[in-house]
This record gives structure tokens, C-alpha cells and sequence, in this order.
């Protein structure tokens, strides 16, 4: 049974009453549209009032756009929805999660990398400013996946670090910072991911660990996000083979499922074992880990059955919504297991004071609302952030630092990216390279500097005939080393590899061996690496004798590397995944 009046909800007799005088007032299509929450595909009011008539949805999670636009959308659903809505955002790295036009504060890992839990505080401060603003109420975030894995594609610089510890410091300061606005964090992944190499959006990607060292980390670690009042989750689409198979020891691992359908994770070991009384959502839906499992016709329901309480994203809105009415009416879906999930969303929806007030009050006034976005003082922390995170890992050849136009007057900048990826690409944005923006900047401090053009720039555009000469001129010979040495006194190295969604997350090397893509010549001119996105490039470039991490590829805080090589100011940043997780890189 769900106790409204216990952690997390903490709900007076007031606010129960409402719980349970709506639901009893509910239709059989209101209780079931209770259960999605929907992606919208556009903004305007006829869209979103369709969507709450046709659907009767509990929740939205959006892709973000301007703030005044987000307010827009936000201010509708609430106003047109008869029972008021959760509205989600992936606030992560903050408020930029909310609307394109807030403050990117900083990944997880950066945050981590300046070694002070006050940095994660303001990452959830900055996020719930922000996200409130224009309407949210619900975050999915914080990631409290623990990094045990480098080869991971998902966790990387969506994570505080690989020290259950520190993932549980960090996670409890985020969750004390978003909730001062009244929004509901979201931990995710459950049951825990980091472990596995693959990528549940693309693959099956369980968590190996064994009951004992589940128990030790990701169980220690939720254990104590649930005894501060964490009131919800995401379930990933992540199995966890031991302990399925301690709650049901006649399972084979033709049986194994899934977290999001399996009963054994999310109601006998979450909610019985370890007690947690909040809500749970599903990840996306269309994710390859789930939709692989099943019939999408039969995942629907057993997702509310086996523990979930909200479906993330319709597939297509007819087919999901019939389909969970059908498993419903079928029993598939039980009434106990519907009405628990009922009780719970709207418990969270009274717990954050939505029943109080009516739909068109549920925003602050938009003038007031927008002047939250985006603050000097927000970016003076991301700014800040920056400065305490960005890390020195690797420096075999000190000499090389500090940098100036008097020692390296002539700097080559080269590009490394990862495999063309349409998601990492949404993440990071389609547009240059930060090489560029390194090599635009130098040449303001008064460097002389070239962008190498690739194999790959220079057949763009080419017809076949143009393509085949170019590239077998690559095979045909090389250049000598003195086109290098003599035209160059440094080589900057600008990495932006970004995994998620690409089942890897490694640089893209071309076929063109022996080009300068790759940085092989450490031992013929100085070179410095920088990845501006991934923290582990090294494993591909364990040659290369400097190395910095620096998280991502803003303008700020390509300011502030260069600050940094130039000795204008010191590395402060200690990311503990880079030192110890790979102590081969180091030669």
C-alpha cells in the first residue's frame, strides 16, 4: 500500500482527501492518461489542448526551447488541464536543461572535478531558478550512476565519478539545491548503470555486479538518497542479473529482464527491500534495451505492473494509450497496481503543492519569470566552475607549459571528433569544431595558427572521381616530418568526442594511417592534447605527453584553457576517473 502521509510525500489529511477524492472521480481513460508522459512535438494551443483531451496525459517532458516559449507551453498545459500537470526537464548541467537560453553550469563530472560539494549545490540551485521559471516542477536529474566502467558510453561526463561516496555527497547537495525552487529531482539510472559497456538507448546493457557489491555501491547509494526524501526516480532499461535471480531462483537467463519490466527489481527489491515509497518513471521508451524485450503492446502494461508508475513518451499516442487501456481491461495491468501508481503521481503532484492553487496561477507572471534566466550571478558560477575543474592530467613534459607567442609562436591546430552521431550532435550542437574557436582565439593572442584540414574536409563536396584521387594520394605517400617541424613550433590537439547514443564513445580515426588526425608525432614537436568533451581520450592517445580535460566546449571555458596554458592562471581540477582508471595512459 502507499503511505501519502510518509517519506517522501509527507501529505496532511488535506492533501490525501484530494488524492483519493480525484481519483475516485476519475474516468477509466483519465486513470490511464494519468500514466504518460508525453513528448510534445510542437507548442501551440491547439496541439497541447488536444493532447489533454484526446489523452488525458499526467505529465510532460519536453525538448527545450526559448524560455519565453517554454513559459508559453507550460502556462497552457496548466491552465487547460484538469488535474494539474508534472512538467519535467533534463536539467543535468542546469538550467539550459529547461530552456536553450539558460545557464549551462556544467556536467556532473566538471562539477565533481573541482573536488567541492558547494559547486553541485548551486548546479541544483541554478537548475530550479531556472526551470521554475518557466513552469517545470519535476527534474530528471541528478545521474547517480557510478563510474566503474570507462568503456560506458552513457555515464562519462553525465556522472559525479566512479566513489559511491562521492556520488551520494554530490547527489544529496544537487537534490537540496533544485528543491529550494519545488522541483522533484529525479535520480537515474535504476538500478544503477556505468557497469556495462554498451548503451541502453542501442543495446541490451546489464549491470553485472553481484548482490554484495550491488549492496555496496548503487544499493548504499540509493539507500541513503531514499532516507533523505528523494521522491522519485528513472528506471533504466538495465537488468541486474543477481539480484533477479536471488528473488527468483528458478529464473534462467533466457528470463532475465529489463528493470523497467521486472518485477523482481522494481517492486521486491526497490520497494520492499529498500523501502522507497516515491514515484518511478520509466526512461524513454523507444530505447532499444526495452523495445528488444517485447511486444511494445506487452510492455506497456507490464512496465505499471511490474513497479513503474509513469510511462515515458508515446510512441504513436493511439496505439500506447489503447494498448495500456487493453493490458488494463485484460488484466495484465491489475486495479491494485493502477491505483497505486495513481496515488502516487498525484501524492507527488500534492506534495508539491499543485492541488492549492488553480492551473492559471501555477506560473509566476512571465515578466517576473523571465528575468530568472540566465542571471550574471549563474554565469559568474558556471564561469567559476570552470576555473576549479578544468584538470592538468597528464604533464610529462613540463617545459611545454606555460605557452606564449615567444616559445610557440607558430601553433597547428588539428580536430579529433568521434563517429557521426545524429544524437550526439543534437546534444553538442551541428555546428564547428572547437578547433576553430581555439584556433580563432589564438590568433587573437597573437599566435600564428593553422586549422589541419583532414582527408574527410577535403572530399566534401568532391565528385567520386575527386574523392578516389585525393584519398589515394593519402595511400600513395606521405609528407616528410620537416613539412611539420619547420612550419610549426606546437600542435594543439582539440578532442570533442561524445558518445551517448553511438554505442561507443571513442575518437574517430580515417584510414588515412599516418596523417596528422592522429597525434603520433608527440616525439617530433610538442603537443597538447585537450578534449572538450569526453574525459577519456587518453586509452587511443596514451603517447601524447600533456594532456587536459575540460568537460566541454563553451565559450567561457575555452577562455579560460587558454588562460590556463598560458600560465595566467593555475589547473585546479582533480578528476579521481582519469588518474586512477587508467594508469597505462600515463607513459
Amino acid at each position: 500500500m502507499v503511505d501519502l502521509k510518509a517519506q517522501p510525500f509527507n501529505l496532511d489529511d488535506e492533501a490525501v482527501a484530494w488524492v483519493n477524492e480525484t481519483i475516485a472521480g476519475m474516468s477509466d481513460e483519465e486513470k490511464i492518461g494519468q500514466l504518460f508522459v508525453n513528448m510534445g512535438s510542437e507548442r501551440t494551443e491547439e496541439y497541447l489542448t488536444g493532447v489533454l483531451s484526446e489523452y488525458h496525459i499526467g505529465a510532460v517532458r519536453y525538448q527545450p526551447g526559448p524560455a519565453a516559449d517554454v513559459w508559453e507551453q507550460n502556462n497552457i498545459l496548466q491552465t487547460h488541464s484538469k488535474i494539474p500537470m508534472l512538467i519535467a526537464a533534463n536539467t543535468e548541467a542546469g538550467g539550459n536543461g529547461a530552456a536553450t537560453d539558460g545557464t549551462y553550469v556544467g556536467w556532473e563530472a566538471k562539477i565533481a572535478a573541482t573536488g567541492d560539494t558547494k559547486y553541485a549545490y548551486e548546479l541544483g540551485r541554478i537548475s530550479g531558478i531556472e526551470a521554475a521559471a518557466v513552469g517545470c516542477n519535476w527534474s530528471f536529474a541528478p545521474i547517480v550512476d557510478i563510474y566503474r566502467n570507462w568503456r560506458n558510453p552513457i555515464v562519462s561526463r553525465r556522472t559525479w565519478g566512479e566513489d559511491t561516496d562521492l556520488v551520494l555527497e554530490m547527489s544529496l547537495a544537487y537534490m537540496k539545491g533544485i528543491q529550494e525552487s519545488g522541483i522533484a529531482p529525479a535520480a537515474k539510472h535504476w538500478p544503477g548503470d556505468g557497469i556495462d559497456e554498451r548503451d541502453q538507448h542501442l543495446s541490451h546493457a546489464p549491470n553485472w555486479l553481484t548482490t554484495d557489491e550491488w549492496d555496496a555501491t548503487f544499493g548504499k547509494l540509493y539507500k541513503g538518497l531514499f532516507d533523505a526524501g528523494l521522491p522519485s526516480i528513472m528506471t533504466g532499461h538495465i537488468a541486474l542479473p543477481s539480484y533477479q535471480k536471488h528473488f527468483n531462483p528458478d529464473m534462467t537467463d533466457e528470463d532475465i529482464l529489463p528493470a523497467t519490466i521486472s518485477k523482481e527489481i522494481n517492486t521486491q527489491l526497490l520497494r520492499e527491500k529498500l523501502g522507497f515509497n516515491g514515484v518511478v518513471v520509466t526512461d524513454a521508451t523507444h530505447m532499444v534495451g526495452l523495445t528488444g524485450a517485447g511486444k511494445r503492446s506487452d510492455l506497456l502494461p507490464m512496465s505499471i505492473e511490474a513497479g513503474c508508475d509513469l510511462w515515458l513518451f508515446f510512441n504513436d499516442p493511439d496505439e500506447d494509450f489503447n494498448w495500456m487501456m487493453e493490458g488494463w481491461k485484460s488484466g495484465k495491468l491489475s486495479d491494485k497496481r493502477l491505483h497505486e501508481a495513481l496515488q502516487r503521481i498525484l501524492g507527488m503532484k500534492a506534495m508539491l503543492g499543485l492541488h492549492s492553487k488553480p492551473g492559471n496561477e501555477l506560473l509566476e507572471p512571465k515578466e517576473e519569470a523571465l528575468k530568472k534566466i540566465a542571471l550574471p550571478e549563474h554565469q559568474k558560477i558556471a564561469e567559476e566552475v570552470a576555473d576549479r575543474a578544468i584538470a592538468l592530467v597528464k604533464n610529462k613534459q613540463p617545459e611545454n607549459l606555460p605557452i606564449s607567442t615567444e616559445k610557440f609562436p607558430r601553433i597547428l591546430v588539428v580536430p579529433i571528433g568521434a563517429a557521426p552521431s545524429p544524437f550526439a550532435m543534437m546534444a553538442e550542437g551541428a555546428g564547428d569544431h572547437p578547433a576553430d574557436v581555439f584556433a580563432e582565439k589564438l590568433r587573437e593572442r597573437g599566435y600564428k595558427v593553422d586549422r589541419y584540414e583532414s582527408q574527410l574536409d577535403k572530399v566534401k563536396g568532391k565528385s567520386p572521381d575527386e574523392v578516389r584521387k585525393i584519398l589515394g594520394d593519402a595511400y600513395g605517400g606521405k609528407s616528410p616530418i620537416s613539412d611539420l617541424t619547420d612550419n610549426y613550433d606546437m600542435v594543439l590537439s582539440v578532442a570533442n568526442v561524445v558518445g551517448i547514443g553511438q554505442a561507443i564513445e571513442r575518437p574517430y580515426w580515417p584510414g588515412t594511417k599516418g596523417t596528422l588526425d592522429m597525434p603520433w608525432y608527440v616525439h617530433e614537436l610538442p603537443t597538447i592534447l585537450v578534449s572538450t568533451a569526453s574525459p577519456n581520450v587518453l586509452p587511443d592517445m596514451p603517447q601524447v605527453k600533456t594532456y587536459v580535460s575540460a568537460f566541454d566546449d563553451k565559450d567561457f571555458n575555452i577562455d579560460i584553457i587558454i588562460d590556463k596554458l598560458e600560465g595566467k592562471s593555475e589547473f585546479h581540477g582533480t578528476p579521481a576517473n582519469e588518474m586512477f582508471v587508467f594508469p597505462d595512459t600515463h607513459i
